[in-house]
């Protein structure tokens, strides 16, 4: 089985994230991730800032930014 290439890392601002993936607008929205007007924040501010798992919304972002391609 092959790892899954990272393309989204916490330093990315979540409005870059899902213009580049578009298909992790879902992955944000099932972690509560506000991209509409608190989307101009790095994953990693988001994440904190609502109280999701970082690791697990990478891992899950990752996965929908590969499958993308």
């Amino acid at each position: 089985m092959f790892a899954i290439k990272e393309k989204i890392t916490k330093e990315m601002i979540v409005n870059d994230a899902i213009k580049m993936y578009p298909n992790t607008i879902g992955v944000f929205s099932k972690f509560h991730i506000d991209s509409c007007c608190g989307g101009a924040v790095s994953i990693e501010e988001a994440a904190k800032r609502d109280k999701a798992d970082l690791d697990a919304l990478l891992k899950k972002l990752n996965e929908a930014a590969n499958g993308a391609d």
